[in-house]
């Protein structure tokens, strides 16, 4: 079993899920940044309708990761992935003939679900096929498909709105929704064969068939880290602009991915080979003094040095947790876990600006950067609680009686082996 557990991490379906990963997060990035503008100038939409229009994507994303988990291992992780990316295709089309803004907001909550379901599944079945002794690394990488996502997205968005329309837009996200279609066509990850008592636990209504409650603690602290990275995400370029340094806000997030695809890879392998904590704290104090940062800045140079502490903080900190989560769950409830990972990462996101909008109307933008350097300080408290005191390294006490494959053997059980 031990090339199982360090066997090669490059195989052809690791880098397809990377490829696919990223083509689904180019497309939420193009609409993300345009949609507001959009349906302002095409619907005469009000402010709120417009954040609506905006935000009804995170919405069915959101909505989807709770259903995702529960129905991959049952339905199948290929066949899931599939599914969601022919709705993802569709759904892209009907932007251009959505003739109303309540038809478009419709469009949006489907397209985000597709998006949710098909991205869960597809991090799930990459962290299948992930040697164990290579979680961290593996995870940082796959991690990277989004880094580039935001990087690339809003970038090709921009540039195909000056030379072109909304239109030109849509046909793009086409055709990246049919690239993602394609390329998942050559997926192969090994699907699960679940006992009658595995496949009980992943039906019925109760919460822990929508959640994994044994990553419920640690997966609170990626929660409050995409609380305080939304405080970048929703103000950042109002705060520039309000220091007269807007174009800083650009500068800002192509600093940070470079940070973030530099330090990735080395931060996935120091966690496997010396355990969580020595890259999750290092994580931890770098967003916290990337708020500092932020709340004192006056210059572009202080907003660069914010981009590269809160790239090595919060950019590790994801990829860091999700394997973690990964660990700690038995394989045939990978995908449960995985969902409540990214519901925990995408409802801190998602409640941030509201919270912080508060913060903003009350006081200014450095007391509420200030306020994030204090959250920052609660998760890594929250974080030695629930894992760090136990030295930084997951409970491995699953066997591969956990996860039954017909004769094949899931890499993720392996990993009690390890």
């Amino acid at each position: 079993m031990t090339d199982r557990i360090t066997g090669p991490l490059w195989t052809r379906s690791f880098i397809l899920a990377i490829v696919t990963s990223c083509f689904m997060g180019m497309i939420f990035y193009l609409l993300m940044t345009t949609m507001a503008f959009y349906a302002v100038e095409r619907f005469q939409a009000s402010a709120s309708l417009a954040g609506l229009a905006s935000s009804a994507f995170i919405i069915g994303a959101v909505v989807a990761r709770l259903s995702a988990g529960k129905l991959l291992e049952i339905v199948g992780r290929r066949r899931l992935i599939i599914s969601a990316l022919v709705v993802y295709v569709v759904m892209s089309a009907l932007y251009i003939p959505a003739q109303d803004l309540g038809l478009l907001i419709a469009v949006r909550l489907v397209h985000g679900f597709a998006m949710g379901s098909g991205a869960t599944a597809i991090v799930a079945g990459a962290q299948a096929i992930i040697p164990p002794a290579r979680r961290g690394e593996g995870t940082a990488f796959l991690g990277m498909a989004q880094t580039l996502a935001t990087a690339i997205g809003p970038f090709i968005a921009l540039t195909l709105l000056q030379w072109g329309d909304y239109e030109l837009l849509f046909a793009a996200c086409v055709a990246f929704s049919a690239l993602a279609l394609i390329a998942s066509l050559f997926l192969r990850f090994p699907e699960l064969e679940l006992t009658p008592e595995q496949r009980a636990t992943t039906r019925g209504w109760h919460p822990r068939t929508f959640v994994e409650p044994g990553v419920l603690p640690v997966v609170s602290v990626i929660a409050l880290g995409g609380l305080s990275y939304s405080g970048v995400l929703a103000f950042l370029n109002s705060y520039a602009e309000s220091l007269d340094i807007a174009t800083a806000a650009a500068l800002f997030f192509a600093v940070y991915a470079l940070v973030l695809l530099l330090t990735r890879p080395f931060a996935g392998r120091t966690q496997d080979r010396r355990g969580d904590n020595v890259v999750v704290y290092p994580a931890l104090v770098a967003m916290v003094a990337g708020m500092v940062v932020l709340a004192s800045a006056r210059d572009t140079t202080m907003m660069l040095i914010a981009a590269v502490l809160l790239g090595f903080g919060f950019g590790n900190l994801t990829s860091t947790i999700q394997a973690i989560s990964v660990r700690r769950t038995p394989a045939y409830r990978v995908g449960l876990a995985t969902s409540t990972y990214f519901f925990a990462l995408d409802l801190g996101t998602g409640i941030g600006p509201v919270v912080l909008g508060a913060i903003v109307a009350a006081a200014d933008f450095s007391t509420m950067y200030l306020s994030l350097a204090g959250v920052m300080m609660l998760a890594g408290a929250l974080y030695t609680f629930v894992h760090g005191r136990s030295g930084g390294r997951s409970p491995r006490r699953h066997t591969l009686a956990d996860a039954p494959t017909g004769g094949r053997t899931d890499p993720v059980s392996d990993e009690s082996r390890n």
